[in-house]
């Protein structure tokens, strides 16, 4: 998905960019970046590859070299950013989170407004980000100019521009991602996830509403253009994307899940020894689980984190089911001849999941139930880059559906998202039995909703339902 930060201080911002950077280090894989604007030198950036090693060993140099008053900052799954640009609003930098649709609809009007070319990222594509500058710059004003990509984007997108003037913050059209805003003395700044501010002396001012675009100086936060009374903000972050120390719209993601798991324990029949998370997700909705079962909570398996790459971070399946093995350690006194309940976050291909009720079988566990924190995923996401697969057919339900029809039963998605139909039952069942799985029960979508606890118009749950 990706996360950003951005520092407008008095004073030399890098310190508190640094580490305000790294702390959304949860929310990408591949690339990394920091931009500053010095009022004596200009700008300067750095963008590092972090595939292989974490945010701080790579930019440690980088945050003793660079020197500004303003900065912004960004972890990404993908494209190199932030970027640099010229245009006729002078020299700004940008970073963005998001997923735009329309691109090559973009590509066309932009091209046939005389916009010369665009740099082609390995694999053709084009940095989205740069396609979001080319957007701002079609205007007369940044302010305009940001509005227009909200306006045409289709998808969302989220993004911060620094000027030497401060740093302009858009939220996206319908709220999907989060933008908060934190101040000390002498420096306010904004971040997406609201905890990353909170060690270095920031604290809370507000989030920016639906649509929202603000500037933000050391002197304070002005509103350039008023939010949107619609939201629909992305319910996975409280589920599984973001971290458990943070919130969104005055949320707490880990008393949600606290939420999640007690109401998977109540609609439960099964009596298992104890109740285990997948670390790391699933932890805190094992931990709901537990409260309110009165079964015991656990951990019969531990994960190895000092060296090991983040398990989704491999390009290939092969590579990251290996790694997503190797980093789990057995506790065998806590697996073997237990019948053992697992929470995971979510299943998506289902392969790893799989692999992990292997492995408990083969550390001796009796049984293994498996209780997805949220329903089953039905539809690829269109608004944000929670996964970057290339097919619906990746996601196990899809594949389930697919034998389904293969046996001349006509498929009603519709069906297929209740969990009150034999249709559901059915799929359920089947992917219980091709998972390995001694018992298998979701979460239904009205009680993951009702944990969140805000209006469920303001919730997005297109992934689970289909609906826009």
């Amino acid at each position: 998905m990706g996360g950003f930060f951005g520092v407008a201080a008095k004073e030399d911002c890098v310190f508190d960019l640094f580490f305000g950077t790294d702390y959304h280090s949860h929310l990408g894989t591949r690339r990394a970046g920091m931009a500053v604007y010095d009022r004596t030198k200009g700008y300067d950036r750095a963008i590092h590859n972090i595939e292989n090693a974490p945010f701080r060993t790579k930019f440690d140099k980088d945050v003793n070299t660079m020197k500004g008053q303003l900065g912004i900052g960004c972890i990404s799954d993908f494209e190199p950013q932030p970027l640099i640009v010229r245009s006729h609003h002078g020299t700004y930098a940008i970073t963005t989170v998001g997923k735009i649709n329309n691109t090559e609809d973009i590509l066309k009007e932009i091209f046939s407004r005389g916009h010369s070319h665009f740099l082609e990222m390995s694999g053709g594509d084009v940095n989205p980000t740069e396609l979001v500058a080319a957007i701002v710059n079609q205007k007369d004003n940044l302010v305009e100019g940001m509005r227009y990509v909200q306006e045409l984007v289709e998808g969302s997108m989220t993004f911060l521009i620094m000027t030497p003037k401060g740093i302009y913050a858009a939220r996206d059209r319908m709220g999907r991602t989060p933008v908060a805003i934190g101040k000390k003395e002498d420096a306010y700044c904004v971040s997406f996830e609201s905890f990353a501010y909170l060690n270095l002396g920031y604290s809370a001012v507000r989030e920016l509403g639906p649509g929202e675009i603000v500037v933000v100086t050391p002197e304070g936060v002005q509103t350039l253009a008023n939010p949107g009374k619609d939201m629909k903000i992305c319910t996975f972050l409280w589920v599984y994307y973001g971290y458990p120390s943070s919130s969104y719209e005055g949320i707490s993601v880990e008393k949600m899940r606290y939420n999640c798991g007690a109401g998977l324990a109540k609609r439960d029949n099964v009596k298992p020894d104890i109740v285990a998370g997948v670390p790391d997700s699933g932890t805190s909705h094992a931990v709901g689980y537990a409260i309110a079962s009165g079964i015991p909570f656990s951990r019969p398996f531990i994960k190895y984190t000092p060296t090991w790459p983040r398990s989704f971070m491999p390009t290939i399946q092969t590579q990251r089911n290996l790694i997503a093995k190797m980093k789990l350690i057995p506790v065998h006194d806590l697996i073997q001849g237990k019948s053992l309940l697992l929470i995971d976050d979510s299943i998506v291909r289902g392969t790893q999941l799989r692999e992990t009720t292997e492995f408990l079988y083969e550390s001796g566990a009796k049984e293994v139930h498996i209780r997805p924190a949220c329903p089953p995923l039905l539809f690829g996401c269109k608004y944000l880059n929670f996964s970057r697969s290339s097919s619906e057919m990746e996601l196990i339900t899809r594949r389930i559906l697919k034998e389904i029809a293969d046996d001349d039963r006509k498929i009603d998605l519709k069906a297929y998202v209740n969990p009150d139909t034999v249709e559901y039952n059915d799929m359920v069942e089947r992917i219980g039995k091709q998972l390995n799985f001694t018992s298998l029960r979701f979460n239904r979508l009205d009680d993951m909703m009702d944990a969140v606890g805000i209006d469920k118009e303001k919730l997005c749950t297109y992934c689970w339902d289909g609906r826009e």
